[in-house]
């Protein structure tokens, strides 16, 4: 066991009976050279977490090049300064430190965990800094890793689940960079350039927003993101912006698969990060099918109808307009009466929203359990560095459980009958055509 993981087993125990905080105080300020900052002291552990998001992510891809920030990020940490993938892979194991991060629609992020002390914490932000800064993007590991892609990508595409959320994905965002998906051309089709050239211009101070929370003072803060934000590239500072999501025409897409069980997703573009609906849709939406057991189309769609196992609802808010999505899976030989029933499900709601009984319900849940989401350093992280990357006032997090105390019936169905619009929903169907040929008693046909 690692020394990092040790310390965090030992004191974790103690420290997660302590009543979440009432409040977090977020500290922001710009280092010299551009890039924002945002810290939260916390002494509860010593532990350092810090998180630096780029406007990176896959919407940034080049036309016909998608998977280019995927890739870009996964090669951070493959080979950086005079280092190659193994020895940071070493370096990380002997410092105790972790090293995460991912990549989505509107960014990509690099994350660090280490102990706070001087020594592990010095070593640990530069070799963060190290691969942030100066990655090699090898071309021998460039090449494996399109086809580790390729191959991953061919596998998933004999998956009904995988096809339907793709073709979602492209139905209700068509040419928008938000609707581009992967393929094996386009994974083919990207160079050791197109990658230099993606972080040359999208990893640059003028698009970082650094998050840091734990046990170091605002004095050592202020050091560590200068020290970050000195390496970056200079860039343009966001020349390329993503443009607002158009609305698709509704739609019925079927797509045939040998599978027993249809997965059918429906839906539209949905909302924003700052979107001013923000409160009334996504808490409505727990009535509506985000509430697991307790939620209508659960209700409606198994509990008086058999039809599926599992029916849910949400919204993904991004920079610009993210997903509003249904989603379940039926039979073959159940999928119209099943879309019969969730659309009748969804129509009543936004006719009539939900009654004062759901809607307190829904507001006790989210209050009563917004304290289990800062219970960590690292759900923290999370939080704070989304605050950052789309500049969210910085008392989002003390503001959110009032707003939603203050939520009415008339403000939820009032915001579903502008948001929620059936002239502009997409249902995929994908498969179950394994079911509908055995319920005929003959071979599934092609659609």
């Amino acid at each position: 066991m690692s020394l990092l993981r040790t310390v965090l087993v030992v004191v974790l125990c103690g420290w997660l009976g302590l009543p979440a905080q009432a409040a977090v105080d977020i500290q922001h300020w710009t280092t010299s050279q551009g890039a924002r900052v945002y810290f939260v002291a916390s002494d509860a552990l010593p532990i350092l977490d810090l998180q630096v998001d780029f406007a990176a992510g896959s919407a940034f891809d080049p036309a016909g090049k998608s998977s280019l920030a995927s890739l870009t990020r996964r090669l951070l940490d493959t080979g950086a300064g005079d280092l190659d993938e193994n020895a940071i892979a070493d370096r990380l194991a002997d410092i105790g430190a972790q090293l995460g991060g991912g990549v989505g629609e509107d960014r990509a992020s690099v994350s660090l965990r280490t102990l706070s002390g001087d020594e592990e914490r010095t070593a640990a932000v530069a070799l963060f800094n190290t691969i942030l800064q100066r990655p090699t993007f090898p071309e021998a590991v460039l090449v494996r890793e399109k086809s580790r892609e390729v191959a991953d990508l061919q596998e998933s595409l004999t998956q009904p689940g995988v096809i339907a959320s793709r073709r979602f994905t492209e139905s209700i965002y068509g040419s928008h960079p938000y609707g581009a998906v992967a393929t094996q051309a386009s994974i083919s089709a990207i160079s050791r350039d197109d990658v230099v050239r993606f972080h040359r211009n999208h990893y640059t101070v003028g698009r970082a927003s650094i998050a840091i929370i734990g046990d170091v003072s605002r004095a050592e803060a202020e050091r560590i993101a200068e020290s970050i934000a000195a390496g970056l590239p200079q860039g343009d500072d966001g020349a390329d912006t993503i443009p607002p999501v158009p609305l698709p025409d509704a739609a019925r897409v079927r797509v045939p698969h040998p599978s027993a069980q249809a997965h059918v997703l429906i839906g539209m573009p949905g909302i924003t990060r700052e979107d001013p609906d923000y409160y009334p849709l996504v808490i409505g939406n727990y009535v509506l099918g985000g509430g697991g057991f307790v939620s209508r189309l659960m209700k409606e769609v198994r509990e008086q109808r058999g039809f599926a196992y599992s029916v849910y609802s949400y919204f993904s808010p991004q920079k610009e307009a993210g997903p509003f999505q249904i989603g379940l899976q039926t039979k073959g030989s159940q999928v119209g009466a099943a879309l019969e029933v969730v659309d009748h499900t969804l129509r009543e709601f936004i006719e009539k929203g939900p009654t004062e009984e759901e809607l307190a319900a829904a507001r006790d849940y989210t209050i009563n359990g917004f304290g289990l989401r800062l219970d960590s350093n690292r759900k923290m992280l999370g939080y704070v560095s989304m605050i950052g990357f789309y500049e969210l006032p910085l008392d989002w997090l003390e503001q959110y459980p009032k707003k939603v105390a203050a939520l009415t019936v008339a403000e939820v169905q009032d915001a579903f009958r502008r948001r929620v619009l059936p002239a502009h929903m997409v249902s995929i169907v994908v498969g179950g055509d394994g079911d509908t040929a055995h319920a005929a008693g003959q071979p599934a046909a092609s659609q």
